[in-house]
């Protein structure tokens, strides 16, 4: 678990970076810094987590480094409400990945830092996805195609984080 949430969180603060570099509309700076900020301290806490328990990094994590980062251009490329669509997308995957560990976790482990931190990681993940949706991110063209390859996309990430 902590390995996929460091490479998930990692891989969040890059496609941010990506979407910063691109939009330079003052307004979604602003929104983005401030998500940006909030995964770099999800980031921050799964690394602390990381190394407390021993964990291994996922291999892939130059993977992730570039992937990331070229999403987040690539989305911002196709106009605001792509990249807007794109942190929909992530974030919907995110979120049922986190309910899903919460769900195991809350069977065997009620409470502790991990829990905590995936509930935490959760919950703005959530307000991350209602911004999005109200800067008009559901209005991208191409919505429901780009939304249903960026899903895959995070799935299949996540997927291979686990195992390598």
């Amino acid at each position: 678990m902590i390995r996929v949430n460091q490479a998930g969180e990692h891989g969040a603060t890059r496609i941010y970076a990506g979407q910063m570099a691109v939009l330079k509309n003052k307004e979604d700076l602003d929104i983005l810094k401030t998500m940006a900020i909030q995964e770099q301290d999800h980031l921050e806490k799964f690394n602390r987590l990381i190394i407390e328990h021993q964990v291994r990094p996922t291999l892939l994590q130059p993977v992730w480094h570039v992937a990331g980062y070229a999403l987040g251009v690539a989305t911002a490329l196709l106009g605001r409400e792509a990249a807007y669509a794109c942190t929909i997308a992530v974030e919907e995957v995110i979120d049922e990945h986190y309910q899903d560990q919460l769900s195991l976790l809350e069977i065997e482990v009620p409470s502790g830092e991990l829990i905590d931190t995936i509930r935490t990681c959760r919950d703005d993940e959530i307000h991350h996805k209602d911004i999005a949706i109200e800067q008009g991110g559901r209005e991208a063209n191409g919505y429901a195609f780009l939304t249903t390859a960026i899903k895959s996309a995070s799935r299949l990430a996540i997927w291979l984080s686990k195992r390598l």
